[in-house]
């Protein structure tokens, strides 16, 4: 007997690396300077970490030391994202992102000042990015960010096609990016509300009316934000717990070395 054919199924989407804030920056960094300063690209070590913590175009503001960016790189290399360049005096690196993400120079450009800065405008991307690659205007923009939206690179957090269109890239961890979901508007009402600068859950606005649905919204945004923000918080009380007793056994070695 002779089977029915199969129809054919579609590609399965691919599966991003999940980046921690360190990856994001050293790759954002990398993506930068590789576009911005070539002539001092790849970049040392110090190099790398200087640029990770300067104070323009970078959110938020990091204060990282050698380690963090050695062992943010490790990560990074492990997922194919960036290689050592060895056989000279200092040891450099260089990103991956072409051959990894398959993407154009427009492409790496607005994904890398994404890795840089987080969430931001169209607008605001547009212009920033432009540093790296030439986007002439918003449309432009836009062409480039469709692909990327498409393969899940980019992640829209409020309505496409209106004014102030917030984007981000697609790379967080699941909880960071659903706080970073809850805190943008979804709908009209919700956005009427967040620009007001008195707003606050749970309170009628003189000559700004909502609707049910869209107070239980704002209520169950402003809930989930709470609890991302918790659970992040959480995570980050571990993590110094693990640190502080990781040095508290370093300096007990080191005691123990000297005799003291």
């Amino acid at each position: 007997m002779s089977s029915e054919p199969t129809a054919p199924q579609p590609d399965a989407p691919p599966v991003w690396p999940v980046l921690s804030v360190h990856e994001r920056r050293v790759l954002g960094v990398l993506v930068e300077k590789a576009k911005t300063t070539p002539d001092s690209y790849p970049l040392t070590l110090n190099a790398l970490t200087t640029d990770c913590n300067q104070k323009s175009n970078r959110d938020p503001v990091l204060d990282l030391n050698d380690l963090d960016v050695e062992e943010a790189l490790g990560g990074c290399q492990k997922k194919s994202l960036v290689f050592k360049i060895t056989g000279s005096r200092v040891e450099r690196w260089k990103h991956n992102l072409y051959e990894a993400w398959q993407l154009n120079k427009v492409e790496l450009a607005v994904l890398g000042e994404l890795l840089l800065r987080g969430a931001q405008t169209e607008g605001d991307l547009r212009s920033r990015a432009s540093r790296m690659e030439p986007i002439p205007d918003l449309e432009a923009l836009r062409a480039a960010l469709r692909p990327l939206s498409q393969r899940g690179l980019i992640v829209y957090l409020t309505p496409q096609g209106r004014r102030g269109t917030t984007v981000t890239h697609g790379l967080y961890p699941p909880q960071e990016l659903q706080r970073l979901r809850a805190t943008h508007p979804a709908d009209e009402d919700y956005a009427a509300v967040s620009s007001s600068p008195s707003a606050t859950p749970g309170v009628e606005y003189p000559g700004l009316p909502l609707s049910e649905p869209a107070k239980v919204l704002l209520l169950e945004t402003h809930i989930a934000a709470l609890q991302a923000e918790v659970t992040m918080l959480r995570q980050q009380v571990t993590e110094l717990q693990t640190t502080v007793a990781t040095l508290g056994s370093q300096l007990r070695s080191l005691k123990d070395a000297l005799g003291a």
